[in-house]
């Protein structure tokens, strides 16, 4: 097996653990290109991405242009002779003068059974959307979306109670093993690629701010899916007296509806959190966020907030 010439791009945590098993791993990572560092935090300080704090500490050179056009980092780029681009959540669409410049083509990491949820959001939608099952994919990198012959690909569980949070983090390992695999199987010329099939294409569109609101008139199960896909960020949201809540943890009581509380209305109060009314059936509320404050038992907040039987949780169309 040759040693290969390794470009990597990547910008969130999600890439780090892919970072991790190239710079470990056969073959040399000779560049990491990453987003440009941006305002952060409360205090709106320049910070850097996650990628480019590992790879200073591995001393890799990075490459952190304002464009991927920008002719000064192309030829930066073009300089390292990679072999292989690889590219993880990198944030933007890899234009045609990345795509040619490797002699053994752009690879990435893409956490969905492609064709299925092509795009932006796909472990948030393929949770929103009650799937049982995901996975991660390895394909080249050509200029549509998403859309490349397929290398490898694996199949991950969706668990009940998994987060988007919970599978971001072990779709991230799995996809790492997967590159590093795929990386393995060109250099030693191994690959025969799959074709994606075009009947089976699906979207994951960029999550809107209002896809974090709860709608009390979806039915039990599909509210518990979008607090899932929410979490950790951006926190699927209602309102209690004009006060955005976030919740942090739910649970589903029942499944259809059993006559109690329209939809929103607190049903019952109790040690083990709030329960309240769906479309269909009804979640037990065990934890919840208000806004400014920090996350605390649903008990301690119906103590706090004085809320009872009878009270509403809504949408607050103006913040949509």
């Amino acid at each position: 097996m040759h040693t290969l010439r390794l470009a990597f791009m990547g910008t969130p945590d999600f890439a780090i653990p892919s970072l991790k098993a190239l710079y470990h791993g056969e073959h040399e990572v000779v560049a990491v290109v990453t987003q440009p560092d941006r305002p952060r935090g409360r205090g709106q300080q320049s910070a850097p991405p996650p990628v480019k704090k590992w790879a200073l500490e591995k001393r890799i050179p990075i490459l952190q242009p304002a464009s991927l056009k920008e002719n000064d980092f192309l030829q930066r780029l073009k300089g390292q002779k990679p072999d292989v681009v690889t590219v993880v959540a990198y944030g933007n669409i890899i234009p045609w003068e990345i795509l040619e410049l490797p002699r053994l083509g752009c690879i990435n990491v893409h956490p969905s059974l492609l064709p299925r949820y092509r795009g932006a959001s796909p472990i948030q939608s393929a949770i929103l959307n009650g799937e049982e099952v995901t996975g991660v994919s390895v394909i080249f990198v050509v200029p549509e979306l998403d859309a490349g012959d397929i290398i490898l690909q694996e199949q991950e569980p969706i668990h009940p109670h998994d987060c988007a949070g919970d599978l971001h983090n072990r779709l991230a390992e799995k996809g790492a093993k997967l590159l590093s695999r795929a990386v393995d199987m060109i250099a030693r010329e191994e690959v025969e690629a799959t074709p994606q099939e075009p009947e089976y294409v699906t979207y994951a569109a960029p999550l809107q701010k209002s896809d974090q609101f709860i709608n009390w008139s979806d039915s039990g199960t599909a509210i518990l899916n979008r607090i899932r896909a929410m979490s950790p960020v951006p926190g699927a949201c209602t309102f209690y007296k004009g006060k955005r809540i976030k919740i942090r943890e739910a649970v589903l009581l029942r499944e259809s509806k059993s006559g109690e509380g329209a939809p929103g209305e607190v049903v019952k109060v109790d040690e083990e959190g709030i329960e309240v009314a769906a479309g269909e059936g009804s979640l037990l509320l065990r934890k919840v966020q208000p806004e400014g404050k920090k996350e605390m038992h649903a008990a301690d907040f119906s103590r706090g907030y004085h809320l009872g039987p009878g009270d509403t949780f809504s949408v607050n169309y103006h913040h949509l």
